[in-house]
């Protein structure tokens, strides 16, 4: 028998073998877009999770203020140490003057009563930006170490909220995907093994033949993969999809106002190539792990 790689025999066989057991490639499809769609809603979850904490350390800023016995010159010289601390990104200088003049814009509802107020009722001060908001409270130790800083104001509380639920959703995420893997490729397993089984003659019969493992293995594995990448390429429009309704609903929900939210479309060609290859990885484990049991004889 001839060992030559013939690909289109095996993409025929492959092709047969899905439609003559067509009831159980229909459930292994359906259980792949499943698979995928849990995976990558969670996945994508984590994804804008971690772009609004990444925005959050882009905004979100500390104010250190200055000691009153300090003088504005003084207080300037603090910038380059202020600067050194681990962790800072960027720090402004905020004179007492336009201080004053932004709380009075703050709260111009009370203009009647703080038109009077004298700058030197506020403090020199500085707006501290930090590379990692999980350092934040470290980061405002350091801060407060500094000789001529007063005090340091920051919203700790904020921060360690987003970056708590941002690992909640990655470790729930990464935990379902290992175990979805493990189930698909067990559908998938049992799919390829039904076909296998009632070709389990012909399988016998090319192996007196003088047949390879790789000629009789090569169809189910094409019949693994084109499963598979038939169930991404449903799970890739059907999460498109469900994507959309849930950003729509993110954007108009008040209480979801701090969150960022990725376009799909910019994307897409990321999540279409993980989806096809998850997919593809799925359809051939499990085909591999099916017909090796019927090679033995």
């Amino acid at each position: 028998m001839s060992r030559r790689f013939n690909a289109g025999y095996y993409v025929s066989e492959g092709f047969h073998s899905i439609f003559t057991h067509g009831f159980m490639s229909f459930a292994a499809v359906c259980m792949i877009v499943a698979c995928l769609i849990i995976m990558g809603s969670f996945t994508l979850l984590a994804v804008n999770l971690d772009n609004t904490l990444g925005d959050l350390e882009s905004e979100n800023e500390m104010l250190v203020y200055i000691d009153d016995s300090l003088t504005q010159l003084q207080a300037r010289a603090l910038h380059p140490t202020l600067a050194q601390v681990e962790n800072v990104s960027q720090v402004t200088f905020v004179t007492k003057e336009s201080a004053n003049t932004e709380f009075k814009a703050k709260h111009g509802e009370n203009t009647t009563l703080l038109k009077d107020l004298p700058d030197e009722a506020l403090r020199d001060r500085y707006r501290v930006h930090v590379a990692d908001i999980e350092k934040m409270a470290q980061t405002k130790e350091a801060l407060e170490q500094v000789p001529g800083v007063a005090w340091v104001r920051a919203a700790i509380e904020i921060a360690n909220g987003f970056v708590m639920v941002r690992n909640i959703a990655t470790g729930v995420a990464l935990v379902l995907i290992g175990i979805l893997l493990v189930i698909s490729l067990f559908i998938i397993a049992n799919t390829i093994k039904l076909a296998t089984f009632y070709r389990r003659e012909e399988i016998a019969i090319m192996k007196m033949c003088g047949a390879t493992d790789g000629f009789i293995e090569w169809p189910f594995v094409v019949e693994g993969m084109l499963l598979g990448l038939t169930g991404a390429l449903l799970a890739f429009f059907a999460q498109w999809g469900l994507y959309q309704m849930v950003a729509k609903f993110a954007i108009q929900g008040n209480g979801l106002s701090l969150v960022s939210i990725i376009s799909y479309g910019s994307m897409a060609p990321t999540i279409l190539g993980v989806f096809c290859c998850v997919g593809a990885l799925i359809g051939v484990g499990g085909s591999l792990f099916a017909i090796r049991k019927f090679l033995q004889v």
